[in-house]
């Protein structure tokens, strides 16, 4: 019997463009939904280049007041990378029940895919006008307060901007799950 040497693992990429089967994957609420914004940002390798071949995928929580009765949410999101950035229309979600009768401030979880990842990287966009709830947040307070500026997004016209680094001094926060 012969001994085969094990071979790498696959990564996550390079063809993401597979994960985006659906028409209009960046859009988490249909086009004009009130109070929809753009969330938009770049993935940056450990020597700070932005990577074109990669994907977020995005999911979350119904915004304040919503009861999407329609059920014209779709509250899932994915973009590549392909133009240099990803862009996400959304609206900001409201807070979350933590599951112990407390609440998590409004935040995105998101998800990156890359070439040479070997597994997806899960981080969260949370948002700067409810700094006051992020305090309170069960799982942002797990993160050394020097780095919990890696998650939040920022303002910028009518949306927002996330910029995700995958390694170096401002590497985003990502979480084990």
């Amino acid at each position: 019997m012969t001994n085969l040497r094990s071979t790498p693992s696959q990564t996550v990429g390079p063809y993401l463009h597979i994960g985006l089967i659906r028409d209009e994957c960046e859009f988490a609420v249909p086009p004009g939904t009130p109070g929809a914004v753009w969330i938009t940002g770049r993935i940056f390798d450990g020597a700070g280049t932005a990577i074109d071949d990669a994907m977020v995928e995005t999911w979350q929580a119904d915004a304040p007041g919503s009861e999407d009765e329609h059920n014209d949410r779709r509250g899932l999101a994915r973009s590549d990378t392909r133009r240099g950035r990803f862009a996400l229309y959304t609206v900001v979600p409201g807070p979350v029940c933590d599951g112990a009768g407390g609440l998590q401030a409004p935040h995105l979880d998101m998800s990156v895919f890359a070439r040479g990842l070997l597994h997806r990287l899960v981080t969260r966009v949370y948002f700067p006008e409810h700094a006051d709830r992020h305090r309170a947040d069960p799982v942002l307070a797990t993160v050394p307060p020097e780095r919990r500026d890696t998650l939040i997004a920022v303002r910028d016209g009518e949306g927002y901007v996330f910029d995700v680094h995958l390694q170096g001094a401002v590497e985003t926060v990502f979480f084990d799950v």
